[in-house]
């Protein structure tokens, strides 16, 4: 009798691969020296970082400490809808977790939260490279390479741009384990870590995510058996799909109601291949600080600069550097980008990353206007923004390269490759002699041959000894690396700066201009009043200082401002210089009834007023004091906050808003509207501000014949309004302001910032007035 068939005993499952531990601990250890400058307070991260973002994330915790809600702020642009903009960091979980915990952040609060989320991120690429059961040498190389190289080291101020690169390692990690394992829940941890990358709302995370995409699709197409392909795809996909829309909604779609009410729904071609990135800038690669980045400006000779003969691009000096350590590279061109027959993921890898530099570079490739033509591209204004993920994804390769290269799965040359790096060496040494450089770019020539010599070195004694002591390789790796970034890709003027520069922007800030504004306006505080102040020239951290300090400003620093604001002011992206503060028809000078009627009581400037205001004239204004910062004066005709009009007269905004065509009235008096003016003679009324917060205003009214109630915030669709608790509709008034309809008589009147119910009704109004077919 013939025994029955057993079953095969299952397999067992293969050791971890070793050394992670200790790689991640190498990591820890690089990550805190390499980041203890500011950590330490010794500097900040300056430029966007302390004079955008800061003031963003103080607002953040400043709110939440008090109750209040962060969605709306009154500080900057006569008020701003701060839930619906990307870079207010209301969705980001690690600085909203960070803004509970202390309620009074400090800069090195902030730049600790952004250094440990690129941390986190760096996490993502050891984890990918355990699942993958790659050499742990490598995907320490590929973390550090990651978090310290490229445009995350050298454009570190870019916060926004810089979370959403550090989502994706994470977001890349789980969806692979989720294919792998066809997996609901990691498809959906997959979703969590994409949405939080998505949530930046900026052109790195589209990069991300369309690369997440088409890796999927590239998965799907490349397995055998499609439909049973297409089964186990569906679970971790639609966990992914489920988190993801979870994550990403409501922030999108506040943002995409923002976009199409704002000033800058759509971008010109012609205005973003100016940002492209010069083909010179790729010899940063070789050689960090070849053009003089880390030094003054005045020393930069790279693109763009008067001295490299190239000056009609529109980026930073910072933003051409691309360099991800030598090590890195050499381990690149060691292993051939780690590319081998077969490997289906490090072949599109390496494919993406010559679609990122074919975009990055713009109008200086003909392939860049096909790469256009991908959906969501007409959002974005820079293509050199492409090197944050171009960089990511090399970092992914050199890691895997070096692993190959341990494991003896690729045979290479030493002197090959250091004859490959020394003639790119004479590249960079040629383009400094091409541009009468050399003797400046010496010093960056003989450190970048200094450590590219050594990267060969140590490379040579990983593939022979690595497998052997994979403890005293992670250590190697962790030195070399630190040394290669401090020197390399440390702090400079772009990256930091000392903290003492930006004290206008402390909480307790000792700004003689500061303390002069908070005394002012604290003495002549009133029932009915909250003057506003404007920052004017008088330096690029100033402009959203209002954040910080609480003050109500008709400026602020913003890419995008609502269109009805932009036409009303005519505001830049910020007015940190004189010739930045720009005005409109309806605000034609600072002596003008739209300056009063936004109750603009104190502006204070770098220069004379007389140099950014050409029509005012002398006793238009109130010289107060000459500070160290600037000037300060006042503007005595500043209307209150709030007041009663007792009459309404229509008036044509679109004439006011194109030619300036402002009624000659009593405007204390008389509100203009779109509709519904009323003449008839009634007494004077008065208001008092109640109680203000930021998104929530209680005013108590009397209107003995009755009249409006007009309040000097911006006017917006989110906004509501009860009086004495029963729903009364805002009206647009005065051209950019809100009025209400006051019944005879004492009235207690509330505005409520209810942006979910507004957005709700927006969405419904849209689709209402779609047309029905047939």
């Amino acid at each position: 009798m013939t025994k029955p068939p057993q079953p095969a005993p299952p397999k067992k499952a293969e050791p971890a691969p070793r050394g992670y531990g200790a790689a991640l601990a190498v990591f820890a250890a690089v990550w805190l020296v390499l980041c203890w400058p500011w950590l330490s307070g010794r500097v900040v991260i300056p430029w966007d970082g302390i004079a955008h973002f800061f003031p963003q994330f103080f607002f953040l915790a400043k709110s939440l400490a008090a109750g209040d809600s962060p969605f709306w702020t009154p500080n900057i642009y006569d008020g701003w809808p701060q839930i619906a903009d990307p870079q207010s960091l209301i969705f980001a979980p690690t600085y909203l977790l960070a803004a509970l915990l202390d309620p009074s952040p400090s800069f090195r609060m902030e730049d600790a939260v952004i250094f440990a989320t690129l941390g986190l991120g760096a996490c993502g690429l050891l984890l990918y490279f355990r699942d993958r059961r790659w050499r742990a040498e490598g995907a320490l190389l590929a973390a550090l390479a990651f978090a310290f190289g490229g445009s995350a080291a050298w454009r570190i101020q870019h916060i926004g741009q810089v979370m959403s690169l550090a989502w994706f390692p994470l977001a890349y990690f789980a969806l692979a384990r989720a294919l792998d394992r066809g997996s609901f829940v990691w498809g959906a941890l997959a979703g969590v870590f994409a949405g939080l990358m998505a949530l930046g709302r900026d052109q790195v995370g589209w990069f991300f995510a369309l690369f997440l995409a088409a890796w999927v699709v590239m998965r799907a197409l490349s397995a055998p058996g499609l439909r049973a392909n297409a089964r186990r795809f569906a679970r971790p996909l639609a966990g992914g799909f489920v988190a993801g829309a979870l994550v990403v909604a409501a922030p999108l779609a506040f943002t995409l109601a923002l976009a199409l009410d704002s000033n800058r729904p759509s971008i010109v071609m012609s205005e973003v291949v100016k940002a492209s990135l010069h083909p010179a800038s790729l010899l940063t690669f070789v050689v960090p600080d070849l053009y003089a980045v880390k030094g003054p400006l005045a020393y930069f000779w790279g693109p763009p600069s008067q001295a490299f003969g190239v000056t009609d691009l529109a980026l930073a000096r910072n933003m051409g550097e691309v360099y991800i350590g030598a090590l890195a590279l050499a381990a690149l061109i060691a292993s051939g980008f780690g590319l081998r027959r077969g490997d289906r993921d490090a072949k599109f890898m390496f494919g993406a990353v010559i679609a990122l530099l074919l975009y990055a570079l713009g109008r200086y490739t003909p392939a860049f206007a096909l790469l256009y033509r991908l959906p969501g591209a007409d959002l974005w204004r820079r293509p050199a923004d492409a090197t944050f993920p171009l960089c990511a994804l090399l970092a992914y390769l050199a890691g895997y390269g070096l692993h190959r290269l341990i494991v003896g799965e690729m045979r290479w040359r030493p002197a090959c490759v250091a004859l490959a790096l020394a003639g790119l060496l004479a590249a960079c040494a040629a383009m400094a002699v091409w541009k009468d450089r050399l003797a400046q770019a010496n010093g960056p020539l003989s450190t970048a041959l200094v450590f590219l010599a050594v990267a060969i070195a140590l490379l040579a004694w990983l593939t022979f000894h690595a497998r052997l002591r994979t403890g005293l390789a992670l250590v190697l790796i962790g030195l070399f690396c630190t040394a290669d970034f401090a020197i390399g890709s440390g702090p400079n003027e772009s990256t930091a700066l000392p903290a003492a520069r930006f004290d206008m922007l402390a909480p307790n800030s000792s700004n003689t201009t500061i303390a002069l504004l908070r005394d002012r306006l604290a003495r002549e505080h009133a029932p009915d009043r909250r003057d506003r102040v404007e920052f004017a020239g008088i330096g690029f951290d100033w402009p959203n200082a209002s954040l910080v300090q609480g003050f109500d400003q008709d400026l602020g620093y913003n890419p995008l401002r609502l269109s009805l604001f932009q036409r009303f002011s005519a505001a830049e992206d910020i007015a940190g210089l004189p010739e930045q503060r720009t005005f409109s028809k309806a605000f034609p000078s600072y002596r003008s009834i739209a300056a009063d009627l936004t109750g603009l009581r104190y502006i204070a400037t770098g220069v004379p007023v007389e140099q950014i205001d050409k029509a005012i004239r002398p006793g238009d204004l109130v010289f107060v004091a000459r500070t160290a910062d600037g000037y300060v004066y006042e503007n005595p005709r500043a209307m209150p906050r709030v007041f009663v009009a007792t009459s309404a007269q229509i008036a044509d905004f679109d004439a006011i808003l194109d030619r300036g065509a402002w009624p000659q009235v009593d405007y204390r008096t008389t509100v203009l509207l779109k509709s519904g003016g009323d003449q008839k003679p009634r007494r004077e009324g008065a208001a008092r501000l109640v109680s203000y917060r930021n998104a929530d205003i209680e005013i108590d009214a009397n209107a003995p014949d009755g009249g409006w109630l007009v309040l000097t915030d911006v006017f917006h669709p989110w906004w509501e309004c009860r009086i004495d608790g029963t729903p009364a509709p805002i009206e647009q008034a005065d051209v950019l302001f809100r009025a209400v309809a006051l019944p005879p008589g004492g009235h207690r009147v509330s505005f409520r910032f209810r942006p979910f119910a507004g957005l709700r009704a927006q969405i419904a109004a849209a689709l209402a007035s779609k047309p029905r077919g047939p």
